[in-house]
């Protein structure tokens, strides 16, 4: 059973079950498939649970003052607003909270007591075998998109038409072609990359061919997503300042002659982007490239849930390895926070490269004392993080702050918390600048406080 059945069944709206699995931090691969087909154990918690999602439902559609929220999850105010400001700024400037905020959803983050919920789903599934790891308000924000692939009735009731070319951007290792994938995985596509020898005109099989050739390929098979990397760069504005090369005019051009057709043919573009804001226009026209869906690199509890999977991925329980990081409580998500917390902006790749550098230094240290008790201390951990920092640099963190600039303003409604997020750690990579010295006549040696004295 799909989703959006079982929310018409229980007279309850997708939107809100979705926001309910947030807010409950239940793992999605225990609730639904990737293409929404709802697992079992989760329909059996909702038709058993059937009037507190309807309670759930109503709350959340309403807006709310603190003192409404406290009377509803009987919980102390001051810790409802610690709680609000610390995961969402969404607030009214008259101080009701907007809908989007669920009064069960901060009594769940306070310690309510809710685990007639959890009873349902047994243990969460390892790390290892999750499809992916957090992200969930941007996978249901993908699914809202890709809502007409996967509903004929927002065609016919709405008008609402698949989109035919979609733009992920983002700063460079943050999992765009991860999401392209998913997002063929969702629609029930097959996967296709454009790779650079397609632009322009080339040989294949000693026969000449081109990107014109290959897109009309593309059309005639059955369901396909195409994707294209260096998005931005191919797709250009031009200008006296940007000099786009041939091949990438060319390219333009014939995408913008066949996108009217993709719909038709079950044909839909992704473009990954590094930023959006120098794309030619006419790409993101209307009924183009006009859905735009930003990447985020990880926040602080994603950093650490990517650095275990990283350190466990492919292990044996009797592996040398995972002894030594069950020895060390490292086997569990708490123990990676304080890392974590260091790590600020860091993307998937970063993240990635901290694991392998931490292995190697875990696997030399072990080699030299034989003790499969050894400690991963601070020394081991530090020297890990300085060889993924490596990438951490100023071109990167620019890279971020355009990104940010372009989420700000394309999908900053859809994404405060993040945005907000991601803007206070990049702050903490800002150089203080010195403050300038009081123009006066000083003596040598000599401070302002001292001549005013004088």
């Amino acid at each position: 059973m799909k989703l959006i059945e079982l929310a018409k069944e229980l007279n309850i709206s997708a939107e809100a079950i979705k926001q309910f699995i947030q807010d409950f931090d239940l793992e999605l691969g225990v609730c639904m498939s990737a293409n929404f087909e709802i697992k079992q154990d989760f329909e059996k918690f909702a038709r058993e649970n059937i009037d507190f999602l309807r309670r759930y439902e109503k709350d959340l559609d309403k807006n709310k003052t603190l003192e409404q929220i406290a009377e509803t999850i009987n919980q102390p105010k001051e810790k409802i607003e610690k709680a609000i400001q610390d995961t969402t700024p969404n607030i009214f400037d008259n101080g009701l909270f907007r809908s989007s905020i669920s009064s069960y959803g901060i009594d769940n983050k306070l310690g309510g007591n809710y685990q007639f919920v959890y009873n349902y789903f047994g243990h969460k599934t390892s790390l290892q075998h999750r499809d992916f790891i957090g992200y969930r308000d941007l996978f249901f924000y993908i699914s809202s998109v890709l809502e007409p692939f996967l509903n004929k009735q927002q065609i016919k009731d709405w008008g609402i038409n698949k989109p035919a070319g979609i733009i992920l951007y983002g700063p460079p290792g943050s999992g765009k072609i991860f999401w392209a994938n998913k997002i063929a995985e969702i629609i029930n596509y097959q996967f296709r990359e454009v790779k650079k020898h397609y632009l322009g005109t080339s040989l294949i099989d000693g026969n000449k061919t081109n990107f014109n050739d290959f897109l009309m390929k593309m059309m005639t098979e059955d369901k396909v997503l195409l994707f294209m990397d260096d998005f931005d760069e191919i797709m250009m504005e031009r200008s006296a300042e940007n000099n786009v090369a041939s091949c990438n005019l060319e390219t333009q051009e014939i995408i913008l002659h066949y996108i009217g057709k993709f719909a038709k043919e079950d044909m839909v573009m992704v473009g990954s982007a590094k930023s959006v804001s120098e794309i030619d226009e006419e790409i993101l026209a209307p009924g183009r490239f006009d859905v735009m869906i930003p990447v985020f690199p990880p926040n602080a509890s994603e950093r650490a849930e990517i650095i275990l999977y990283g350190m466990t991925k492919g292990l044996e329980s009797d592996s040398l390895l995972y002894k030594i990081l069950k020895n060390n409580k490292a086997d569990k998500v708490p123990f990676w926070s304080e890392s974590s917390s260091k790590m600020k902006a860091f993307s998937n790749t970063m993240l990635m490269d901290f694991t392998q550098s931490l292995k190697k230094r875990i696997k030399n240290l072990y080699q030299r004392t034989k003790n499969e008790k050894l400690v991963i201390d601070q020394t081991l951990l530090s020297g890990a993080l300085r060889d993924a920092a490596g990438k951490l640099t100023e071109e990167y963190l620019e890279q971020v702050e355009r990104f940010l600039n372009d989420a700000i303003i394309n999908n900053f409604d859809d994404f405060q918390y993040r945005i907000k997020s991601l803007r206070t750690e990049l702050e903490t990579y800002k150089v203080v600048e010195e403050p300038q010295r009081i123009i006066g006549f000083h003596h040598n040696g000599e401070d302002g406080d001292e001549e005013d004295k004088g």
